[in-house]
C-alpha cells in the first residue's frame, strides 16, 4: 500500500486478515479502530500511515501466498468449526500466513479447492460478475436425458435462488445400478449448488467433486495434498476473471 488513500475494508483484504466482503462486515458490525476511533462506514479511506486494529489486534499485512488443495470428503471448507470437525486450514499445517478459502465445497463435496490471505484476489475469483467458470463432476442417482438437463441452461428454481449450470455433458450411464455420471459447468456458486440443482431435476447426487477451477485442475494433486501456485498461474487467473468481467 502507498501513501494514497485506499478504502478501509480494501486494506484489510490485503492484509490477508479475511476477504473484502467479510471485511466489510467487520466494518458495518464496528469490529475495526483506524486510528483508536471505531470506523463503520465503508467508504472510509485510511493511508499507509494509519493504525488498524481488528478486535483490538493491530493489522499487519503479510507477504501474498496462494494454494490449490485437493480437498479430500470428510473436511469443512472454513479456518473454524464449531462443532470440532476438520478444515482445510488443517491440512495446510505447515502453512505460517493466515490463509482462508476462496468460496467453499460443501463437507461431502471433493475437489478443487484454492486457499490465499490475498482478500483482493478471492473476492475477484468469488464475485459473481466475474463468471469464472467451475466444472464439476457428479454421480447421481437415475439416467437423466438431455432435455432434462438441457432445463439447467435456464436455471430451476430452489428457496428463491435460479440455480444455473452453462454446459453439461453425460459422461456414462449405467442402468443396471440406475445411476449416472454427469460434468456440470457453473458460472456461479451459491450454497449447495448442484445438489439443489439436481435436486429440483430428480436426480439426487451420490458423489460430486470439482475438478477445474478457471484454467486450474488437479493434474499432478492427490486426494489431501496441496501446491503452491505459480505467479503465472495467479497471473492467468486474475486476467481469466478481468475477460469475463
Amino acid at each position: 500500500m502507498t501513501n494514497s488513500l485506499e478504502r478501509l475494508q480494501k486494506v484489510i483484504a490485503q492484509s490477508g486478515v479475511t476477504s473484502r466482503r467479510k471485511a466489510e462486515q467487520l466494518i458495518i458490525d464496528g469490529k475495526v479502530k483506524v486510528n483508536g476511533k471505531t470506523i463503520t462506514e465503508l467508504g472510509t479511506k485510511v493511508t499507509q500511515g494509519d493504525q488498524i486494529e481488528i478486535d483490538g489486534v493491530p493489522l499487519e499485512k503479510e507477504e501474498p501466498v496462494y494454494y490449490m488443495l485437493y480437498k479430500p470428503r470428510g473436511v469443512i471448507s472454513s479456518v473454524k468449526d464449531d462443532k470440532g470437525r476438520k478444515v482445510v486450514t488443517e491440512i495446510l499445517g505447515d502453512i505460517q500466513e493466515r490463509v482462508f478459502p476462496v468460496g467453499r465445497l460443501d463437507y461431502d463435496t471433493s475437489g478443487l479447492l484454492l486457499l490465499t490471505n490475498d482478500g483482493e484476489f478471492a473476492n475477484l475469483l468469488m464475485h459473481p460478475k466475474y463468471q469464472m467458470e467451475k466444472v464439476y463432476v457428479t454421480k447421481v442417482k437415475g439416467l437423466p436425458t438431455k432435455k432434462e438437463l438441457g432445463l439447467l441452461r435456464k436455471g430451476v428454481r430452489d428457496e428463491g435462488d435460479l440455480l444455473k449450470a452453462v454446459r453439461y455433458d453425460i459422461l456414462s450411464t449405467d442402468k443396471n445400478k440406475n445411476t449416472s455420471i454427469i460434468q456440470l459447468t457453473l458460472q456461479e456458486g451459491k450454497n449447495k449448488h448442484v445438489r439443489r440443482m439436481m435436486d429440483k431435476l430428480g436426480y439426487p447426487v451420490i458423489k460430486l467433486k470439482r475438478e477445474k477451477y478457471g484454467m486450474l485442475t488437479l493434474e499432478g494433486l492427490q486426494p489431501g495434498k496441496y501446491r503452491p501456485l505459480t505467479p503465472k498461474e495467479v497471473k492467468q487467473m486474475r486476467n481469466l476473471a478481468l475477460e469475463n468481467c
